[in-house]
């Protein structure tokens, strides 16, 4: 060994007893200063996230739906189901859409909350959840209330009341260039004096300047146009298919294709041209926006701008509304045939 060296030995002031550690002392230390360096790489939150602390979420009112109050306002919370990475981008880019959107016939985004932690949601026992929160419109969906009219059926001045709502709010969608992509009527709510509101905005998006962009089958069966079903490439006109059977549905008070398997659904739609059969008491100016509406040749059907021109035009006054099914005879509604 060289003598010029030398051998450090341990030093007994640096000796510890293990059991003389204070571990939740050491656990309080860490985490501070985890925290610290942790704080610079934390997510800037988006301009539509809420402050979960302020989300109240009092009583269940429909599956994964609540009724509760957010920062002393009265909402809607719908709770998202567990989603992958894709999903969740998709909802994000929606609720960078609808948080910018003002128009009387669009239902209020209030804001949206991804992995919430610590929420109270009655009759679940999910503490962490996606949620959405929106203004709350008591009387319901719009397929909830042609549910409860599907035997007296509407007044045609009702009728055209909920389409033109209906049609402004698309119109104003396409106007900013936004496809919603999922127009039904369980998409759509009912506030006071029968006001219609789209809401569901989970699957909308900007549309592509180059159409071949849009091509992923999104939306609601039977409700979907055929380009989407086909997975070709669609636009804002595949909104106005969906118009066209949601109106259909109005004036009916009742769903279209319940009797078709989602097997046969698509064949039927796509190759055999099936559209809801159009009943005779059905006025020939709204049965003719139908069938402009659902036309397989998107560039056939009609803008919406031009569809709530159509709409403001017809005479309510001299009645044809749909027959109620005890003095019907024989008007048959909901038989499904081929061919618009």
């Amino acid at each position: 060994m060289d003598p010029t060296s030398s051998t450090r030995l341990p030093d007994k002031s640096m000796d510890f007893r293990v059991d003389k550690i204070d571990l939740k002392r050491m656990d309080l230390h860490l985490s501070k200063v985890w925290s610290r360096n942790f704080e610079g790489q934390k997510k800037p939150r988006e301009v539509w996230e809420i402050d979960p602390t302020k989300l109240e979420i009092r009583q269940l009112v429909a599956h994964g739906t609540y009724r509760g109050t957010y920062d002393g306002q009265d909402v809607a919370v719908k709770l998202l189901d567990g989603e992958d990475d894709i999903k969740t981008a998709v909802k994000i880019r929606a609720f960078s859409v609808w948080h910018k959107l003002n128009h009387p016939n669009i239902t209020n985004f209030v804001g949206a909350s991804m992995g919430a932690s610590h929420l109270r949601i009655p009759e679940s026992k999910e503490g962490c959840a996606n949620v959405v929160v929106i203004e709350y419109l008591p009387e319901g969906t719009l397929k909830n209330y042609l549910f409860e009219n599907r035997k007296k059926k509407l007044s045609f001045k009702v009728v055209i009341s909920l389409a033109v709502d209906l049609a402004r709010g698309l119109s104003y969608l396409h106007a900013q260039r936004i496809v919603h992509r999922d127009v039904k009527v369980e998409n759509m709510l009912i506030g006071p004096q029968r006001k219609l509101k789209i809401a569901g905005f989970g699957v909308a998006r900007l549309e592509a300047k180059d159409p071949s962009e849009m091509t992923v089958r999104t939306g609601t069966l039977g409700y979907m146009a055929p380009e989407v079903l086909n997975a070709m490439p669609y636009n804002r006109k595949c909104d106005v298919y969906s118009f066209g059977i949601c109106l259909w549905e109005i004036y009916c008070c009742d769903l279209a294709y319940t009797d078709i398997s989602i097997a046969d659904m698509i064949t039927t739609i796509v190759k055999q041209n099936l559209r809801p059969h159009i009943p005779r008491c059905c006025p020939s100016s709204l049965a003719s926006l139908m069938k402009r509406c659902w036309d397989a040749n998107p560039n056939k059907r009609p803008e919406m701008e031009e569809v709530v021109r159509l709409l403001e035009s017809m005479d309510t006054n001299r009645g044809g509304g749909m027959i109620p099914e005890d003095k019907s005879l024989g008007c048959l509604c909901f038989a499904p045939t081929t061919g618009p």
